[in-house]
């Protein structure tokens, strides 16, 4: 479905990213990577997506609360394939704190990364985009794009701010040919997951299972989303079935929202 097409997709070395580069690379778009992680896993990470689906896959190391680097990224990329048909702006962290308490620090580095880091990169994309009259922006925010949580005073903020991030792009883009959606997970078993359900056995004195079980409380499926669900649905947003879809925050989320 995507051959001959190109998509960037951030925050791609691990988690929901990998998951949704992966499906790309399934229906034949060229990929180009970016994340974290040590050199040589990455490297195989890229290889075999490459030799598995038979497309071209590169790797940027650039950072992502750095807007330099990124249109870098983006210009890299261009003038390999022409332009980034895709954009999937994915790349996330996480803190949690109440408000009083919140380091500044980690609320600038989740702003950056989460909210202006798809800015700088939805910006740096559009001209070639709107060029070929075709283009596919999705950005990853979450169900807390949509409600709110405790002790998470900038993710919170950061995911709402990507919710209108999309709208205002799907709007500016209307008829071009391009669209913006918004994916809007619950709770996916990622790294950032793990690190959550190891916090609250720490903190509550849990086994893992009981820790899972409190986790997803309040997902009425009790299971976790998967990669390869998100993945399915960023393909799907890049068909021509999708292609009157803009604007839209999607929940995938074993009902999370429905309540």
């Amino acid at each position: 479905m995507l051959k001959g097409k190109t998509a960037l997709v951030t925050g791609s070395t691990s988690g929901i990213g990998l998951g949704m580069a992966r499906a790309l690379a399934g229906e034949g778009a060229n990929l180009i990577l970016n994340g974290l992680g040590e050199a040589g896993e990455i490297e195989a990470i890229r290889a075999a997506m490459a030799k598995d689906h038979g497309v071209e896959v590169l790797y940027s190391g650039a950072d992502m609360a750095k807007p330099d680097e990124i249109a870098a990224m983006i210009a890299e990329a261009e003038a390999r394939f022409g332009a980034v048909d895709i954009l999937v702006n994915n790349a996330g962290i996480q803190h949690t704190a109440v408000i009083e308490d919140f380091p500044l620090d980690k609320w600038d580095a989740v702003i950056a990364i989460n909210l202006s880091a798809a800015f700088h990169a939805t910006r740096a994309a559009l001209p070639k985009m709107r060029a070929r009259g075709w283009g596919r922006i999705i950005n990853t925010a979450s169900a807390n794009g949509l409600i709110a949580q405790v002790e998470k005073a900038a993710y919170v903020a950061a995911k709402h701010g990507i919710v209108g991030l999309t709208k205002v792009t799907a709007l500016e883009t209307a008829g071009s040919g391009i669209t913006c959606n918004a994916i809007c997970p619950g709770w996916v078993l990622t790294p950032l997951a793990q690190w959550q359900i190891e916090d609250r056995m720490a903190r509550l004195g849990l086994d893992e299972a009981g820790a899972i079980a409190n986790m997803l409380e309040k997902q009425p499926s009790k299971q976790f989303v998967t990669v390869e669900q998100i993945g399915g649905l960023t393909c799907f947003l890049c068909s021509d079935a999708a292609a009157q879809m803009t604007g839209v925050p999607i929940p995938i989320d074993g009902g999370y929202l429905a309540q």
